[in-house]
Order: C-alpha cells, then structure tokens, then sequence
C-alpha cells in the first residue's frame, strides 16, 4: 500500500513517554547516532522540507519529536545517541527514556535506524540493534549520506553492512540529497504502518 508522506505534520514533542499521544494506531521511530543523518531523512522521505530540524550541530534532538501521518500513523523521531559533549546524567537520561519507549510502546511497529554510510554499525549503532533484536522488533537500517561515496565504495559499505547485521534487519542505501532509496524507504514504512507486511 503507498501513503501520501507528504501530508506528514509535527504533533508534539515529549521530555517522558507521558507526554506522547494515545498508545493506539501504529508508529515508526527513527534512531541514529547525533549527526548521522536522521532529520534529513525524515524531511526526505516525507517531502515535507523543514519537517525535523536539520542542525549540523550534533545532539540537537533531545526529545521524542512525534510527526502525524493520519490520526492512527505517526513516526517518531528518537534523541541521537553517542554524542560525546552531552553530559552523563542526560545520556544517561535519554537512553532510558529511549529504551522504555521501545520496551513499552505497543503502538511501535518498527525502527529505522540511520547510520552515515563512511561510519556504519559503531558501538552505539550495535547496542541499539541488540536492544531491538531482544524486544524483537523489526529493524531497517538506512545507509546515509551514500552520495558522499563512489558507486563501488557504497555498494561496498552496503554488503559489509547487511554481513554486520547478522539478521538483525534489513538495509537499504540512502541519500537526503540526491534522493537515492526514497521510494524504497516510503514503501517499506507504508508496509510498517499499515500492517502489510503481516500478510
């Protein structure tokens, strides 16, 4: 089934899970290291420009920024982990804020996890996959940023990357700039968020 992304609105962001809307529907969250690319994404995928705030200083998401597709669709953007001028105790924090949200949340029907295609699977990206894996939900990891390498490069980060994995999920090469997996990325959200891909 195709959605149209483009009628995607900001609804609200939240400091603790209390403040996120209904546990109903079915959402999306996306994940990724600070600076890897998320809001990019996010603002690519949905053709809505200015969506998620793009900064080019890292660590800027700090809360659980919740976008509205349709009244039971959302995607969630999540904080950004492993930025290192972040204090400890926020860290600390957000990844336990992260980590109930992903343990709790019944509505979540799977996370995107953006890691830049010159950096894949680091340690954070790792542990966040172990997370997933244990909770058992679905993973789809976008390599991105792929215009900043040569064809063969990508092609290889993209096989190393799907090695790495172990089964953990599923990858797909993307680019923000030049549009590069778009349409890969809406198809298998579409799926995500309307059930599809149980059938």
């Amino acid at each position: 089934m195709r959605l149209d992304f483009r009628h995607t609105r900001f609804l609200t962001s939240a400091a603790a899970l209390g403040g996120l809307p209904a546990d109903i529907g079915r959402e999306v969250a996306f994940a990724g290291r600070s600076n890897a690319g998320k809001s990019s994404a996010l603002n690519a995928i949905t053709g809505v420009g200015g969506l998620a705030r793009v900064s080019k200083t890292p660590g800027r998401t700090r809360l659980l920024n919740v976008f509205t597709l349709t009244e039971a669709m959302r995607l969630v953007d999540l904080p950004g982990y492993g930025y290192a001028k972040v204090p400890e105790a926020e860290r600390l924090k957000w990844g336990e804020m992260v980590g109930s949200y992903l343990g709790d949340r019944e509505s979540l029907a799977g996370l995107i996890q953006v890691m830049d295609i010159r950096h894949p699977l680091m340690d954070f990206d790792l542990q966040m996959l172990g997370l997933a894996g244990e909770l058992q939900l679905p993973v789809h990891v976008l390599l991105s940023k792929a215009d900043k390498l040569k064809r063969g490069a990508a092609a290889k980060s993209l096989a190393d990357t799907k090695k790495g994995l172990r089964g953990w999920g599923t990858v797909q090469l993307f680019s923000a700039h030049s549009g590069e997996g778009v349409d890969e990325a809406q198809k298998l959200l579409a799926d995500w968020l309307t059930g599809e891909e149980k059938k």
